[in-house]
């Protein structure tokens, strides 16, 4: 299970099993705050910004995926595979636009890696938000060899 996972998971309902079967028993009910329906409980918004970072940690925990660190306008700029790749979020209604920037390990099994960050992006992005990942765009913007060249003969 993944740190971002056991954060979300480890924890428990706010709402004790007896207050989940009997709404008056909150203690909103006695100001009379708190209805039997869900839609008088209130909304919950959950912002781009925070969907983009959700996925930008997901991406993060597959194996020879990395991202560009530092520098400024791509100057100076490093491979990095302790920090997090970008992503852009777009929301409409319930479901979430995702657009990845990221670098991979090479040589790698491109269509496999890929695969898995498609499907672990999602899977966590889905399940900590609730929303549906409707199109996820990768952008592989390099690759970091994990071997120096051969030195020229």
């Amino acid at each position: 299970m993944t740190s971002l996972q056991e954060a979300t998971t480890s924890g428990t309902d706010l709402w004790s099993q007896d207050e989940q079967t009997d709404p008056s028993s909150a203690t909103g009910a006695a100001s009379g705050t708190m209805g039997s329906s869900v839609e008088s409980r209130g909304t919950t918004t959950v912002p781009a910004r925070v969907v983009a970072r959700i996925a930008e940690q997901a991406a993060s925990e597959v194996p020879h995926i990395g991202s560009s660190a530092g520098g400024v306008l791509g100057v100076g700029a490093r491979r990095d595979f302790d920090t997090r790749p970008s992503v852009d979020c777009d929301l409409y209604g319930r479901t979430a636009v995702l657009r990845l920037d990221v670098g991979v390990a090479f040589p790698a099994p491109l269509h496999d890696v890929l695969a898995q960050l498609r499907s672990h992006v999602e899977r966590t992005v889905s399940t900590l938000t609730g929303l549906e990942v409707g199109r996820m765009d990768v952008e592989i913007s390099w690759l970091n060899p994990e071997t120096t060249r051969r030195a020229l003969r």
